[in-house]
């Protein structure tokens, strides 16, 4: 047996490029959770981006049931873990604890067999499409005009999400589609900032420009809410990127057009699994929530995938963070099959001055 002999997690800050606003928040920081998972000669890596105290719960709580563990049986550690959370409560910190080591795992097994994750995993898909993500509220017009202008006819992405849920989201929109052009896909994300009324008032005029893809128009937890809304737009109504357990996804399943999962909150990749299999039972396809290099592998392995979030910040950090690190062509990721694990290697001497824990 092959047995886990180290968990180890890291505390990364890194400063936003700007203050970021959407409908519901404003940050000018992103926290980064590492956790590194060893087995013999081979360390597998795993994040989630949360508060620091992610780690503590690793440290404290999930390590010291994980190592001695085999390395090749994620499910059993995952099982584990799970079972140990359950007075402090899977939402929040303790879930996204076990999806940074459950990730960690799965990354550890992959390289200690010399196999891409996605092989591992069993390969559905030879590339996988992504959205460009950001056009935060507190955007200018110009800097919202040279980010979705750099993405559609730079980068060659086909598709951009912007955040609305500000005074002037009517405006913005319009200004996005005047950036972008009559053929790239236009998406919207208020982060729940409206009321069912106010969202179906708003779809009416976006559909005017367009718009195909609007995220969480009321809080994700108002299910009625969202299917209010869905039933009442001809947009896809979408949520679902705090989703925690499968009760969670089968009942989002039941409220929107396409489900998103995030493989960073979720519990990792076992359960990101088991979310996209509920998704299909409804005939529904899923789209990968933000942490784009984290969720690459497992979304070539989903057949049912429509894209993959390919988010402002987390490009930043994670093109900073790691060698390896893919970049979309014509809208596009492929993994690199020559790399095991999720082929990715921290790059230690250049985010230190980040690490706060």
């Amino acid at each position: 047996m092959r047995a886990v002999s180290e968990i180890n997690a890291a505390v990364y800050t890194i400063p936003t490029d700007q203050p970021e606003t959407d409908g519901t928040l404003t940050w000018d920081h992103t926290t980064m959770v590492l956790v590194e998972a060893r087995a013999e000669d081979e360390t597998g890596i795993g994040w989630t981006y949360g508060p620091a105290a992610c780690a503590s719960v690793v440290h404290d709580q999930l390590a010291p049931l994980v190592r001695g563990m085999s390395a090749f049986d994620v499910p059993a550690a995952f099982t584990t873990m799970v079972r140990e959370i359950r007075n402090a409560g899977r939402p929040g910190v303790a879930g996204y604890a076990i999806s940074a080591v459950e990730t960690a795992l799965w990354d550890l097994k992959a390289r200690l067999l010399g196999l891409p994750l996605c092989g591992l995993l069993g390969q559905a898909l030879p590339h996988v499409p992504v959205y460009g993500s950001g056009g935060f509220v507190n955007y200018t017009i110009p800097q919202l005009h040279e980010q979705v202008s750099q993405w559609v006819h730079e980068e060659g992405i086909p598709r951009v999400k912007i955040k609305i849920g500000g005074a002037d989201d009517i405006t913005r929109v319009r200004q996005a589609r005047d950036a972008m052009g009559p053929l790239a896909g236009l998406y919207v994300d208020a982060n729940g900032a409206y009321t069912a009324k106010q969202a179906i008032r708003i779809a009416e005029v976006l559909e005017g420009s367009d718009v195909s893809w609007f995220e969480e128009p009321v809080s994700s937890d108002d299910l009625a809410g969202l299917r209010q809304v869905r039933d009442a737009t001809q947009i896809d109504v979408t949520a679902g990127e705090y989703g925690y357990d499968l009760f969670y996804f089968r009942r989002m399943a039941e409220a929107v057009d396409c489900l998103q999962i995030d493989v960073t909150r979720c519990g990792g990749i076992l359960e990101w699994q088991r979310a996209t299999a509920i998704a299909a039972a409804h005939n529904l396809e899923v789209s990968a929530h933000c942490a784009p290099q984290l969720h690459l592998h497992a979304a070539l392995a989903t057949p049912n995938l429509r894209h993959v979030e390919w988010f402002h910040d987390h490009v930043r950090i994670e093109s900073l963070f790691f060698d390896g690190f893919r970049t979309p062509v014509e809208g596009m990721l492929e993994p690199d099959l020559t790399r095991p694990g999720i082929g990715l290697e921290l790059r230690t001497p250049d985010v230190e001055k980040y690490r706060i824990l």
